[in-house]
């Protein structure tokens, strides 16, 4: 049975587990249910951190990863690898208990999205953003110019997916994803993954041993999945290679291609702050609802900073805390970005991160930042009690999505209150009574 919001949507706020970004869907969990938004904050958290600490793996786990090891070799011969990559990608390929550690692990609280955007818009990010801006202005603006991508929105996804290069990861990813495809929790997707990852070595873009990333597979300054870097990544400089961890002018034209391939609109804005009138209904405020601005102003959506909204021909309108937080109007691009990492909190990180570094205003509203975050725990009993009273969300998952809150919306109708759909300490104290 599907969880409450697990296979609907991806944009609980929680602590990161690691820059993804292009993809990781399958694997972590629809980019994941379990981490979600992840990768705005400095990464010093043990995903990114050196893999140093692996537990001490058995005789029987080492024999028995080797048996699996083999196994996969046959396959990818059979699959059309040569022997001389499969030689050099496979020999000697270790099993790495911490990433099964990792692709275990969850969080325990649920992020609000105002913490997340501290780290993700923070001053020294939108800082370095500028600088970096400034430094590569020149291979930016072409690959703006070859794309229709805005340099800054490439620059903002540099920053947030791995701090602008700081960060890129130190796992090996055939060693990472050999572990997850033998032992985690997707097997058939980080095989496909591995063998991706040796069709990228047998083209000659990168060698094993420099290719390195994330716990889960993501790799480079723009953390590219193996199968996401052959159907996306391109050669900016003109080397005859594809280097995501090298190249600068690799890293925009292969995130640009990405997006302009995911049908970024040249010249369109990715929506605007708005203010919404005193009566605005809010179970219109899901992302699958899309009106014209038009119907948008009809309805009292104004722009908060007193302008014309942008002239969308299907947006949305979005409220990440509900009626006590900010509200924005979004449209086709905001959508595109949601491409990249399907995360709420993800897109409006990189809007906002790229609307800093062009020296555009950031966001207006205040967030409920006395709202104390809540526990994937109290998530669940959440769901739960909406269950037990008739508001069916689906089986407790612990993730806040659109079944959630769609029940919450019910529930709140039921006592009262504003049918925002945001979770709060105060809603489960509610239900408990």
């Amino acid at each position: 049975m599907i969880g409450a919001d697990t296979a609907k949507e991806c944009d609980a706020m929680t602590f990161k587990i690691f820059p993804l970004a292009v993809l990781c869907a399958a694997l972590v969990g629809c980019q994941s249910a379990q981490t979600q938004d992840a990768r705005a904050e400095s990464p010093t958290t043990q995903e990114t951190a050196e893999p140093a600490g692996d537990a001490s793996v058995s005789e029987a786990e080492e024999v028995d990863f080797e048996t699996w090891l083999a196994s996969f070799r046959r396959q990818a011969r059979g699959e059309g690898i040569d022997e001389v990559t499969l030689e050099r990608a496979l020999d000697g390929l270790r099993y790495r208990p911490r990433v099964i550690e990792l692709d275990g692990s969850q969080p325990e609280f649920v992020r609000p999205i105002w913490e997340y955007l501290d780290s993700a818009v923070s001053a020294s990010r939108v800082s370095n953003g500028r600088e970096r801006l400034a430094e590569y202005r020149d291979t930016a603006r072409q690959m703006s110019e070859r794309y229709g991508v805005p340099s800054e929105v490439l620059v903002a996804i540099w920053g947030i997916e791995s701090s602008y290069g700081d960060y890129l990861g130190d796992f090996s990813t055939l060693e990472a994803l050999a572990t997850l495809a033998y032992d985690g929790r997707r097997r058939d997707f980080a095989r496909g993954e591995l063998l991706a990852a040796l069709r990228i070595i047998e083209a000659g873009d990168i060698s094993p041993e420099r290719m390195k990333g994330s716990w889960a597979g993501a790799m480079g300054h723009t953390q590219f999945i193996p199968s996401s870097f052959l159907a996306h990544a391109v050669d900016g400089d003109g080397d005859g290679r594809r280097d995501i961890w090298n190249s600068i002018a690799d890293v925009l034209a292969s995130t640009a291609n990405y997006l302009d391939e995911a049908g970024w609109r040249e010249g369109e804005p990715w929506g605007s702050e708005v203010r919404l009138s005193q009566d605005f209904d809010y179970t219109l405020t899901e992302p699958d609802t899309r009106r014209s601005t038009a119907e948008w102003a009809a309805a009292g959506v104004r722009a908060l900073s007193g302008h014309a909204l942008p002239d969308f021909a299907s947006a949305s309108v979005i409220t990440p805390a509900g009626a006590q937080g900010p509200a924005f109007l979004v449209g086709h691009n905001f959508r595109v970005i949601l491409r990249y990492n399907n995360a709420t909190s993800y897109a409006l990180a990189v809007a906002t991160l790229s609307d800093a570094i062009a020296g555009r205003a950031g966001i207006q509203g205040e967030w409920p930042r006395e709202q104390p975050a809540l526990k994937r725990s109290e998530v669940r009993e959440m769901q739960q009690l909406l269950d037990a009273r008739g508001f069916d969300v689906g089986t407790p998952d612990g993730i806040l999505g659109p079944n959630t809150r769609r029940g919450l919306r019910d529930f709140q109708r039921e006592i009262g209150v504003t049918p925002d759909g945001f979770a709060t300490k105060a809603l489960l104290d509610r239900l408990r009574r």
